[in-house]
């Protein structure tokens, strides 16, 4: 039975193809050791080429020798080329300050797909079965998870690693081991209440069994495989706006927000969780809480702002983009200064830009249609000579409303940060005549008195 659901498995997810290489995490424990028999039964109705991967996490002493002892022997007998490593994991989980369920998957991973690589192998098969399936849903609603959590473990991901006895109990593998005589080696401490994978596995399904429903283990992967198929419509949906919404620029991800802010908020969740596996090449250790900080910096008023996700992931929020990055930004100040002629022009490399000016009578003024993309001065207010400058600490401008510190005015405008820097400060002896083309100071306004008036354009590079 199990080999006929295996076999089946395979065909319906299109897990294997034929002429495929497979590499096998293998533990020495029933699934594993099961998964291993039943590939091997099936190399020649699939033409498939099988290897077997050992990690030794050091942390079960003796008994870890004799895992490794037993794997040698069962592989040889089957004729199957098989690879052993000896990590520390503890050592490891300690200086990297991760859990040692974390650390020890993490590092087995990473083997995998080093041999992976080494063997030009083409899937990774791992040896969840559905009772793995029915913790690792329970176990993700306990931390808050969404939809894509509660849809469980796939029996596919990124078309490598495969997962060919998930929809088989583990009382089953058992029976499979028992009636070929496999005599799979037992971890003890997946006896032990030790870690909340064990805890759920001893403690929480079969209390659930016994007081709610005999059948629970079932009934979530039931639920689990009905979410994922409306997940996976869901996230189809997302990718096409994902392509839509974003660019590359070298190790950024940027998110258009003109486009992205219009999406339902299960999309931009699907965008956001695209985005940051596309920076840190998986989604581990990022929780919805997590995405919940980045919706939070679709606001105008988070203009500028920064938050900082676990693994060194930066998001910042710009004027028209969220930027997804692992290297921090650091705002450089342009810095400029040039005199700026009373009738003529200059260019301002820094900034991109260039000034023209023209003195005139204030009769002739008085007689232009008056564009509003130009800035106009009373002459006879100006005080020694026109310079144009970057900003600098302190700044202030007279305004209608009295003095505003030009940082201020800034954040007012919503100016992005290290645009400033660049934006042109015209001043003369004795204060700012303009902030580029944003505001004019209230000091030297054209008003009855006025004899001459100075012209001033600003014009893009």
């Amino acid at each position: 039975m199990i080999f006929d659901k295996t076999l089946s498995t395979i065909h319906k997810y299109n897990l294997i193809e034929k002429g495929d290489k497979i590499v096998l995490g293998l533990s020495g424990g029933p699934d594993s050791v099961c998964l291993l028999h039943i590939l091997h039964r099936l190399k020649d109705v699939l033409d498939i080429e099988v290897y077997a991967a050992h990690l030794n996490h050091q942390i079960r002493g003796l008994e870890a020798q004799k895992d490794a002892l037993y794997i040698s022997k069962l592989c040889e007998s089957m004729g199957i080329t098989f690879f052993v490593k000896s990590i520390n994991v503890p050592q490891y989980c300690k200086e990297n300050k991760l859990s040692l369920e974390d650390g020890a998957r993490k590092l087995r991973y990473e083997m995998f797909f080093e041999i992976k690589e080494s063997l030009k192998a083409d899937k990774i098969a791992i040896a969840h079965n559905m009772n793995d399936q029915a913790e690792t849903v329970l176990m993700r609603m306990m931390r808050g998870t969404g939809l894509q959590g509660l849809k469980g473990i796939d029996y596919i991901r990124d078309d490598v690693i495969i997962r060919p006895i998930l929809g088989i109990e583990r009382d089953e593998i058992e029976a499979y081991c028992e009636q070929y005589s496999l005599n799979p080696r037992i971890d003890a401490t997946n006896l032990e209440s030790i870690y909340t994978r064990n805890k759920i596995r001893l403690e929480l399904i079969p209390y659930m069994k016994d007081n709610f429903n005999s059948n629970v283990t079932e009934a979530i992967v039931r639920m689990s495989d009905s979410l994922r198929i409306d997940n996976d419509f869901i996230e189809s949906e997302a990718l096409n706006k994902y392509e839509e919404v974003t660019c590359i620029n070298g190790e950024n991800l940027y998110i258009n927000l003109d486009k992205y802010i219009k999406l339902h908020k299960s999309l931009k969740s699907r965008i956001i969780r695209h985005g940051i596996k596309y920076i840190l090449g998986d989604t581990n250790f990022i929780d919805q809480k997590h995405i919940e900080e980045v919706f939070d910096l679709e606001g105008e008023n988070k203009i500028d702002k920064k938050i900082v996700l676990p693994r060194g992931l930066f998001v910042y929020r710009k004027k028209d983009k969220l930027v997804f990055t692992t290297k921090e930004i650091v705002i450089e100040e342009t810095e400029f200064t040039y005199k700026i002629p009373v009738n003529g022009f200059v260019k301002i490399n820094e900034a991109n830009i260039i000034i023209e000016t023209e003195k005139m009578p204030i009769n002739r003024y008085k007689a232009l249609k008056k564009d509003k993309s130009l800035k106009w001065f009373d002459y006879n207010k100006i005080k020694g000579g026109v310079i144009v400058r970057n900003r600098k600490a302190g700044d202030k401008i007279k305004l209608s409303m009295g003095s505003k510190k030009l940082k201020q005015l800034f954040i007012d405008l919503k100016v992005p940060k290290d645009q400033r820097s660049k934006i042109p400060i015209i001043q003369d002896d004795n204060g700012i005549l303009c902030v580029g083309d944003f505001r004019n100071s209230e000091e030297y306004k054209i008003d009855e008195t006025t004899k001459e008036v100075l012209k001033i354009c600003f014009k893009k590079i």
